[in-house]
C-alpha cells in the first residue's frame, strides 16, 4: 500500500526528520493518515501525533534540534506545534487509556486511523479502512458529534473535499441535530461554508447543507430558485471568462462573494445582519451589499444609456467582476452583462475608466465657488457630458458646469443646498 510510502516522505523527506527520533509508540493520526491512503497532496503539510505522555516535551525536544519553532497550544490538554517553513507537526497526549479510545472520541471512521512510523502498521479499530474504500463519512457516534457541533458542517465540507458521500444514516443523524450548530461560534461556521462557497466542488454539499437544516440558522432566506442560482455560477463565470480568453480569470474569492450574495436576503438590513452575524469582514460585506444595491438599474431595460452605464461603473469600482457575474446569475440578459463586462476590462474604454477633463479645483477656482457637495455633483454632470460627447476639452467643461449652475440645475439637485456662485 502507498500509505507507507507517502507518510514515511513525509517525515524524511519534507520535514527532514529522523523517524527514529520519534517515539516508538507515537502514532500520526487523523487526516494525515487518510489523504495518504487517497494520494492527496497538499501544498502545506500538517502532521498530528499522538503519544501516551509527555507530548509537550517531545514536541519541544524535536524543535530544539531542528532549529523549528515551537508554541505550546494547550497546556491542559498536553498539545504542542513544531513550526517549520514548510508545516507544522503536532502532538498531542492521548485522551483515554489507550490509543482506540482516543481514536473513538473523533467524528467520522476516516479520520480515525493511526499510523506507526517504526512498525509501519495502520491501526484501524473503527472500520475506517472500509468506509475509505467506499468512499463514505460514517459517524463514529452521534455523541461525537454532538459534543462539537461544528462536526454537523464540517461533514458536507470533507464529503465535498474528498468527493465522498455522507454515509445514510449519519446525514439522518446530522439532520435530527441540525439545530445545535447555533451553539458553535460563527467565526468556526463561516471557515467551513467557506469552503464550500469557493469550490465548485462544493455546490452539491452546500445544496445538501441547506436541504437539511444546516444553513438556514444563518441564512434565513435561502430558497429553492436562490440555490439554483447558486449552482449556475461557475457555468456563468465560464461565459464571462470565454468573452476575452486570457485575459480575465475570476478569482475562488469573487465567486464565493458571488454565491454569498446570491444566498443571503434580498432586504439589504437583513442581508447585511446576516453577513455580520457570520463574522465577515468589512470589505466582504460591502462587496455583497453593494452588488446587490447595483442590480435595480439592469432589471428593466433592454439597453442601458451612456449615463446608466456611468453610474453602474462609479458606483460598484473595483468589484464590478463580482456584480457582472451577479447579474449573470441571476438571469439579466446576458448581452446587457456581456457588454458591460467586456467594456470594463478595455483600460481606454472612456465610460468604464473615464480621464475627467476638470478637478475639483479647477470649478472653484474658474467658477469662483467654496468647498461643497455640490462640487462632486458637478464634476459627475460634466463628466457625463463628456461620456455624450458634449464637451471634449477643458473649456468646453467650464463653460457646461457654468451653464449647469445658471441654468438652476442646482435647486434641482438639492433645493436646501447653498452654493457660493460669483459670475
Amino acid at each position: 500500500m502507498s500509505c507507507q510510502k507517502n507518510l514515511d516522505s513525509l517525515v524524511k523527506e519534507v520535514f527532514a526528520i529522523n523517524q527514529q527520533e520519534l517515539p516508538e509508540n507515537a502514532y500520526l493520526v487523523g487526516g494525515a493518515v487518510r489523504d495518504a491512503l487517497l494520494n492527496r497532496q497538499k501544498d502545506y503539510i500538517d502532521l498530528d501525533f499522538v503519544v501516551p505522555e509527555k507530548a509537550i516535551e517531545i514536541a519541544q525536544t524535536i524543535a530544539h534540534h531542528y532549529k523549528a519553532g515551537f508554541v505550546v497550544l494547550d497546556a491542559v490538554r498536553q498539545i504542542a506545534r513544531v513550526v517549520f517553513p514548510q508545516g507544522t507537526l503536532d502532538f498531542a497526549q492521548q485522551e483515554g487509556e489507550s490509543l482506540e479510545i482516543d481514536l473513538k472520541r473523533r467524528d467520522f471512521t476516516v479520520n480515525a486511523l493511526a499510523y506507526n512510523l517504526h512498525t509501519q502498521e495502520i491501526f484501524d479499530p473503527l472500520g475506517g479502512l472500509k468506509d475509505l474504500g467506499c468512499q463514505s463519512l460514517r459517524m463514529i457516534s452521534p455523541e461525537n458529534l454532538q459534543d462539537d457541533p461544528l462536526r454537523l458542517l464540517r461533514a458536507y465540507r470533507q464529503a465535498a473535499q474528498l468527493d465522498f458521500e455522507i454515509e445514510p444514516h449519519t446525514r439522518a443523524t446530522i439532520r435530527s441535530l441540525a439545530p445545535l450548530l447555533r451553539l458553535v461560534a460563527a467565526e468556526r461556521v463561516q471557515s467551513e461554508l467557506n469552503y464550500l462557497l469557493l469550490n465548485s466542488r462544493g455546490n452539491k454539499w452546500l445544496k445538501s447543507a441547506w436541504e437539511d437544516g444546516l444553513l438556514s440558522l444563518w441564512l434565513r432566506r435561502i430558497t429553492p430558485a436562490k440555490m439554483e442560482r447558486v449552482m449556475g455560477v461557475e457555468a456563468a463565470a465560464g461565459f464571462l471568462e470565454s468573452l476575452l480568453p486570457e485575459k480575465f480569470i475570476f478569482s475562488p474569492s469573487q465567486l464565493q462573494l458571488t454565491k454569498l450574495a446570491l444566498l443571503v436576503s434580498d432586504i439589504l438590513a437583513e442581508a447585511e445582519k446576516e453577513l455580520i452575524d457570520l463574522k465577515y469582514s468589512r470589505g466582504e460585506i460591502r462587496t455583497v451589499i453593494t452588488v446587490i444595491k447595483c442590480l435595480p438599474p439592469l432589471k428593466e431595460p433592454d439597453n442601458l444609456s451612456l449615463r446608466e452605464q456611468y453610474f453602474i461603473y462609479l458606483n460598484t469600482g473595483k468589484v464590478f467582476p463580482v456584480f457582472a457575474l451577479f447579474a449573470l446569475s441571476m438571469g439579466i440578459n446576458k448581452n446587457i452583462v456581456a457588454s458591460l463586462f467586456t467594456s470594463y476590462l478595455d483600460p481606454h474604454n472612456i465610460i468604464a475608466h473615464p480621464r475627467p477633463l476638470l478637478r475639483g479645483d479647477d470649478l472653484i477656482n474658474h467658477l469662483h465657488l467654496k468647498p461643497s457637495p455640490i462640487i462632486g455633483k458637478l464634476l459627475t454632470e460634466v463628466q457625463i457630458a463628456q461620456i455624450e460627447g458634449q464637451v471634449t476639452v477643458f473649456q468646453e467643461a467650464i463653460d457646461f458646469a457654468k451653464k449647469l449652475l445658471l441654468s438652476g440645475w442646482l435647486y434641482s439637485v438639492s433645493c436646501s443646498q447653498e452654493v457660493h456662485y460669483r459670475c
